[in-house]
């Protein structure tokens, strides 16, 4: 899809027409002193998709009007203040009071009304454009669960279910994949947010919100939840990793295929399989049909657990198993009980989980 479409300069034309009277110079430099900084930050000042450049270009504009407004009144209170200040010549008498300036109340009552006006337009403008974008029948379709506190990925064109890392492929000239995320909740408000993709998207309970996109850089972006759901809603993270059409290929196909049965960990999943564990996850191929918690059929192929709190390496596997609450207060998964030697059962089997 060709979002530059509407990027178009007619899309800022009227407001700007209308605001010429106002003055709009050096917004533009209030913005970039937000900075473009590395992916690795959440900036909605780097966009690497199509809604994101319209979303910058939206705050641009609003930085541009807000600065003048910022420069215009600030200005004219220094002026005030430095002109009319008391001197030691002044009369001690209150200087006389004048009321009902029909220009002035005229002024600051139709300036106002006019910016907010252009305001409104320009940004329903965006939203529409951003909602509205067709879907082409190439695209990646992902339906996107948030849960009190970690996100679920569902790829239904291709069986399999994941949790906290979106694999998304790139779209490009050549490729111009575009990703259609279909957005719920399993429980109470969320919202979906990686600013340098997309804007925030609600996930709310009984409705479904539909999100299009098209990333135009291959990396990995982060975001996380940015409506308050809860305790541990600040340490609900996510991340976007935008990949080459052969690396997403490479990573759906071993994302379909079921947990690979190691003899050398057999003790482990066994005992796995005898735990609670198996009420609440799910791992292809074997008993474990949960639904509740993350699908670990391929935990191992994750940089990250307890949604992108921790590294996900064995030693921390056995720290969240042991104690989630001291990882991330507030997590719903329970603490198991389990002694040492069990718990290193556990984690020798997840690992093989890759």
């Amino acid at each position: 899809m060709n979002w530059r479409k509407v990027l178009r300069p007619e899309v800022f034309r009227l407001p700007v027409g209308l605001l010429a009277g106002i003055g709009l110079a050096g917004g533009r430099c209030l913005a970039q002193s937000a900075g473009r900084v590395a992916v690795k930050s959440q900036t909605i000042f780097a966009p690497h998709s199509g809604p994101a450049h319209l979303i910058e270009q939206l705050s641009y504009f609003v930085l541009e009007i807000t600065g003048a407004i910022f420069a215009v009144v600030g200005g004219l209170l220094l002026f005030v203040v430095v002109r009319f200040r008391r001197r030691p010549t002044d009369d001690a008498a209150e200087p006389p009071q004048i009321y009902g300036s029909t220009q002035i109340e005229l002024a600051w009552t139709v300036a106002p009304v006019l910016i907010v006006v252009v305001l409104f337009l320009t940004a329903a403008r965006i939203i529409f454009a951003i909602e509205t974008a067709p879907i082409p029948p190439s695209s990646l379709h992902v339906d996107v669960v948030g849960h009190q506190f970690w996100w679920e990925f569902r790829y239904p064109g291709d069986g399999f279910v994941t949790a906290n890392e979106l694999h998304i492929p790139v779209s490009g000239p050549e490729t111009d994949r575009v990703s259609d995320l279909r957005i719920l909740s399993a429980d109470v408000d969320h919202s979906f947010w990686a600013p340098e993709l997309f804007g925030k998207i609600d996930t709310v309970p009984n409705q479904t919100n539909r999100l299009t996109f098209d990333p135009d850089a291959v990396g990995i972006y982060y975001g996380q939840c940015a409506q308050f759901c809860g305790t541990a809603h600040a340490q609900m993270l996510l991340r976007v990793y935008v990949q080459t059409p052969d690396d997403f290929a490479a990573w759906v196909a071993n994302q379909r295929r079921p947990a690979v049965e190691d003899p050398a960990v057999a003790a482990g999943r066994q005992f796995f399989e005898s735990q609670s564990c198996v009420s609440c996850h799910t791992i292809r191929g074997s008993s474990a049909h949960g639904l509740y918690g993350p699908d670990l059929t391929h935990l191992m192929s994750r940089d990250t657990l307890a949604s992108g709190i921790i590294p996900n390496t064995p030693s921390n596997l056995k720290r969240w198993i042991h104690d989630p609450q001291s990882i991330k207060p507030g997590a719903k998964m329970p603490a198991m009980q389990l002694g040492d030697s069990e718990t290193d059962q556990i984690v020798a089997y997840l690992s093989t989980l890759k």
